[in-house]
């Protein structure tokens, strides 16, 4: 299991992801779920995935893939707007899919794979896209500014209460670490080290892009006064007379 989040608001994106896989209480190890790829004074992009690993590193590495006996550059820069490189990393996901899922499906395993896909293109706004496992995908909206993959209920409350489009990228980082220790806190199979991008409007690359674990200050506050925060208001709330 796996926990992602996107959120897009005026100023930018936040993109935040786990690094944990499970394959039963003995088996937990560490991959990153988190892509990016830049070009100077042009774009950036960051792709995060859930589901079978294998699936989807595929994709990653055929998004990276330069044609051969080429000096083309890899399918995710050819593109011209985020729209078509949402599309290209849903033909990755077919394409592997065609490649794989009748023998996963003889072993017994279902072909899983979501992204969120996040960025800017010159020439264009900062655009929030969730991937199916089928290659369709949606794009965020006003009213939805975010995409959450993976163990996705535990983490969504806090999202709904406080995000909008109008917050500041350090709101949205804030809500997003928020997120996260609140799945973490009800789902040990979503675990650090976490990893953390940050794109400003009109920049095209990476503002922030760190990896955070326990040992991390302000994640370490975040842990621990969320939670006595929440038991404070709850203290307060008038018991029912009932």
């Amino acid at each position: 299991m796996t926990y992602c989040v996107g959120l897009l608001v005026d100023t930018g994106l936040v993109m935040l992801s786990d690094s944990r896989t499970n394959a039963g209480v003995d088996q937990i190890n560490t991959f990153r779920k988190m892509a990016t790829f830049t070009q100077a004074d042009d774009r950036v992009l960051v792709l995060m995935s859930a589901g079978n690993l294998a699936i989807t590193q595929a994709v990653v590495n055929l998004l990276q893939e330069t044609p051969g006996n080429s000096d083309a550059p890899a399918r995710i820069y050819r593109v011209s707007n985020m729209f078509n490189a949402a599309r290209v990393v849903g033909d990755a996901l077919r394409e592997i899919y065609l490649r794989d899922a009748k023998q996963l499906e003889e072993h017994g395993h279902e072909f899983n794979g979501t992204f969120i896909l996040g960025g800017q293109i010159k020439g264009e706004e900062p655009r929030l896209f969730h991937i199916y496992s089928a290659g369709n995908f949606i794009e965020s909206s006003i009213d939805t500014p975010y995409f959450q993959i993976g163990e996705s209920k535990y983490g969504k409350p806090i999202i709904d209460r406080v995000m909008t489009r109008s917050g500041s990228l350090a709101q949205a980082a804030k809500c997003a670490l928020i997120s996260m220790d609140s799945t973490m806190r009800s789902n040990l199979s979503v675990g650090p080290p976490l990893d953390l991008a940050i794109i400003r409007r009109d920049e095209f690359k990476l503002a922030t892009h760190m990896s955070i674990d326990f040992d991390n200050e302000y994640f370490k506050m975040i842990h621990s006064r969320w939670g006595l925060a929440l038991r404070e208001i709850f203290s307060q709330l008038p018991n029912p007379n009932w």
